[in-house]
């Protein structure tokens, strides 16, 4: 994917941010949006569907920890990645942060040059993904979302299709602690209303079936959930 093609929504209620980013941004070629809060950032995310979110986390109307929650429920916002750009540097705030959504975080003040750099290791994200496509490799595990089909130390594990959904959203953000709102959005959607004991359920067959000892070496995928 070409510079040119990469939006960028930076998210920050200081104009000044605004510029100085926007600019040494743009200046790499990328294409960049901006909004003043979190609200206006979840309507720009809708209608820009971009690659990467830069956001603050003290905003007016929406923080961003709102408005990352509300992106992460957007089904064509799934992939975005999203960090957050903020003095908070304290580790209360940064957890927050990931339990809320986000896939990194940068503390302020930041010179230009390294927050291009942290960008473009960002992005390589999106190069990654491109290769990889519908499979993902996790723990020993080649999941294929094409196909339906999970092999493991060259054996084909069959499961249900919700169980299969329900492996896939875990295994494709190693480590992320999900909730289980999210995921009966995800994996359910509008199908049938289901209780969150549900997922439990779902995920106890899993370890039964693929083994507990990949759930914890993918980082806990699986098993961390928000109670």
């Amino acid at each position: 994917m070409k510079k040119k093609d990469i939006k960028i929504l930076l998210v920050d209620d200081e104009q000044d941010i605004l510029e100085i980013v926007g600019y040494n941004l743009s200046q790499e070629g990328y294409q960049v949006i901006t909004a003043t809060n979190g609200k206006e950032a979840v309507s720009k995310a809708k209608k820009e569907i971009p690659h990467l979110i830069i956001m603050d986390v003290m905003m007016p109307e929406m923080d961003g920890m709102e408005a990352c929650e509300h992106i992460r429920r957007i089904p064509e916002l799934t992939n975005v990645i999203i960090t957050f750009l903020t003095a908070r540097s304290e580790d209360y705030s940064q957890v927050a942060g990931f339990e809320a959504g986000a896939d990194d975080y940068i503390s302020k003040p930041i010179k230009p040059k390294v927050l291009v750099s942290k960008v473009k290791a960002l992005l390589r994200r999106l190069k990654e993904e491109e290769v990889q496509g519908d499979v993902l490799n996790v723990g020993g595990i080649e999941v294929n979302r094409e196909e339906y089909k999970i092999v493991q130390n060259g054996t084909e594990i069959v499961l249900p299709r919700k169980e299969f959904e329900l492996f896939y959203l875990l295994a494709s953000k190693p480590g992320k602690v999900f909730k289980r709102e999210e995921i009966l959005d995800k994996v359910w959607g509008n199908e049938v209303v289901v209780g969150g004991r549900t997922i439990d359920v779902h995920i106890r067959k899993l370890r039964e079936k693929i083994g507990d000892d990949v759930f914890k070496t993918i980082k806990g995928v699986g098993y961390k959930l928000e109670v």
